[in-house]
Order: structure tokens, then sequence, then C-alpha cells
């Protein structure tokens, strides 16, 4: 381990206590590992939470656009013409600008002995009796993401997990990169970092997804419930710089990727690209350091990835800090810092761009 791994990870591990049991961290420049960091009480296999929405929703929006399924001006109506809300555009839908809901507490009312089929059709009813209120301003919405499913499975005439056994055969055969389906792990237990332990669920989540709804739906969604290792996230960052840098073999050409990945909404109204986060102008979670030309998302139980197109910098990191408790706030803290000390240890030459 060199001197600035080891400072490395000597500061990320002075700096865990209160925020996460553990913290698995990965960076690439130029496509070439820079560093890799295991500090705390780590695990195999993560919650990927709401990465979940680039690794598999937003790739399979790209993918379909790229293959001509859908374009700019479609709407939800295209694929759901009795929809209620037929007249929302699939783009506002992946900068958050619909005017739906952030979120609502279904596992508290869907019955949990249907199937998986009945799960869904039940939850495009709920979707249609949610009142749309935009704003002008960009309200993260899980509910958005949710619709944004329904929409993949018209477009591909088949359900869910179908459309996700499709993307991964093309784009992650050779990962563990997996939903559970009905919440039950594929590898042992021990192997999966534990989240929570869920007063409602009544038992510690571990290889179980942590997020409620995805849970109650039976494990599948797109807005949470993937799985995977460091290598499986690794897999997909560097994918995604293949495509958003018109690598040749890429499964999205390089106009679409760049289409995506660009500023799709005024600063005015928030920080997002088409399906990823943008670096916010203060207090970003990819810290001080990568520029307004980045890419990411982050995931509730404490993972992300972040993108940086100008200096060519993946920054990969697992974590569950949910597993203090819900409500512990102390890792939004840590994130940027973590992504700091990377840029200030491994690439002298990025300035610091935001506070």
């Amino acid at each position: 381990m060199t001197a600035a791994q080891t400072e490395l990870a000597r500061r990320a591990n002075s700096a865990i206590a209160g925020a996460t049991p553990g913290v698995l961290l990965r960076a690439y420049r130029g496509g070439e590992r820079l560093c890799e960091i295991d500090v705390g009480v780590t695990h195999d296999f993560y919650d990927l939470a709401s990465v979940t929405k680039v690794v598999f929703t937003q790739q399979a929006m790209m993918q379909s656009f790229e293959q001509g399924l859908w374009h700019a001006q479609s709407r939800v109506g295209d694929q759901l013409p009795g929809f209620a809300h037929a007249d929302i555009r699939i783009v506002d839908l992946l900068t958050h600008t619909s005017g739906m809901a952030w979120w609502k507490p279904f596992h508290e009312s869907i019955a949990l002995d249907m199937g998986m089929a009945e799960k869904r059709r039940w939850l495009l009813g709920e979707l249609a009796q949610s009142e749309v209120q935009p704003t002008g301003h960009a309200v993260y919405s899980d509910l958005g993401i949710m619709l944004l499913g329904f929409f993949l499975e018209r477009l591909h005439g088949a359900d869910l997990l179908t459309v996700w056994a499709a993307l991964r055969a093309r784009c992650y055969a050779n990962t563990a990169l997996t939903f559970h389906p009905q919440n039950v792990p594929l590898q042992a237990r021990g192997r999966y970092a534990p989240t929570e332990n869920c007063p409602w669920r009544g038992k510690v989540l571990q290889g179980e997804v942590h997020d409620d709804n995805t849970w109650a739906f039976g494990g599948v969604s797109t807005h949470a419930g993937l799985f995977g290792s460091l290598d499986d996230l690794a897999a997909y960052g560097l994918m995604l710089r293949g495509q958003v840098l018109g690598q040749p073999g890429s499964v999205v050409g390089h106009a679409t990727a760049q289409w995506f990945a660009r500023r799709a909404i005024a600063p005015t109204c928030g920080d997002w690209a088409l399906g990823f986060m943008l670096p916010s102008a203060r207090g970003a979670s990819c810290g001080s350091y990568l520029s307004a030309d980045s890419i990411g998302h982050t995931g509730f139980t404490g993972t992300s990835i972040w993108f940086d197109l100008q200096h060519d910098l993946l920054v990969l990191i697992l974590s569950n800090r949910v597993a203090l408790g819900r409500d512990n706030r102390a890792f939004a803290d840590l994130r940027p810092r973590l992504h700091d000390w990377v840029c200030e240890l491994f690439c002298p030459d990025m300035p610091k761009v935001r506070p």
C-alpha cells in the first residue's frame, strides 16, 4: 500500500465512528485503478439502495432511447394510454420535475401475500391516484422512478424482472449484481452488510432490501433493490465511463450518453441530468473538487458513484450507514470528505471548485 493509500485509510478509519460500521472505497483515473481502501467492518455485498436508479433504470432508459423506443418528447401515455397522468413527459420523470410526490408509505397498505404481478397492478393503480403538482423545481421522487418501471415494461413487452435480466445479460453478465425476488438472499446472509434492525419487519435486515416499499413489493423495483459488491459497482462505473467518453464497443452511442449526462434543467430548478445527479453549488455529496462536469447518484444505505468527465475520475463508495439507524446523518458529512481526500492525496492537479 502506498503512503497516500495508507493516509487515506487512516483518515477514513478515524472518521467512520458514528457514521457507518465500515467503508469500501475505490477510485479510478483514466480508467486505471487509483486507490482502494477497506476500513471498519465490511462485507462482500451491499444493498445499493437508490444507486439502483442508475445501474438499472437510467441505463435501461438510455439503451431504450438508443434503440429508438422513445424520444425526447415521449410521454407516459405513449405506453400507458389509460393512465391518469398520461401527459407527464419521460424526461421530467428522469429529472424529478414531474410534480409526483417524493415518497408514499405503500408498504403500510399493500397486501404482502399478493403475488408480484398482482402487486405491480396494485402499485400502478396507486400511482394513478397520486396527486401530481409540478412546482418548477426538482423534487426527488421515488414515485416518478417507479412509474418509469411501468413505462419500461410496456416498451419491452415484459415484466420488470425480465427487463432486468436482459440488461444484466447484455451489460453485467460477469458481475453478481442482482435483485432478491421475494426478499430471499442468493448468498449466505453473512456475506451481506446488515442495514437496520427494522421495527416493522421485526428483524435485522441482511440480504433483504432496506427500502420499505421495495421490500413490500417483493424485493424488486426501479428505485431500489439491487445488491452488489465493490467489483460489481466498478463494472457499472467503468461501463458508464466508456459510454460518456465515447469509447468503441459501448452499448450506448456517444451522442446518446452525452445527452443523458448533460445538465437537463436550469440550476435554479435543480441539479439533474437525465437520471443522474449533478454536483450542487454548495454541500455536494461528491465534495469540493469534482468539476461541474460530473454525474453520479447516491443511495440511502450509504452507497454512491460519481464520475468526473473533465478529470476522468471515478469514485465508488459502499457502506451500510443505516446499520446505525436510518436517521443517522453523520455519513452525509463523511461522504464529501472521502471524495475530497481522494482528490487531495491522489489528484493534486484538481482545483477546489466549491466550498
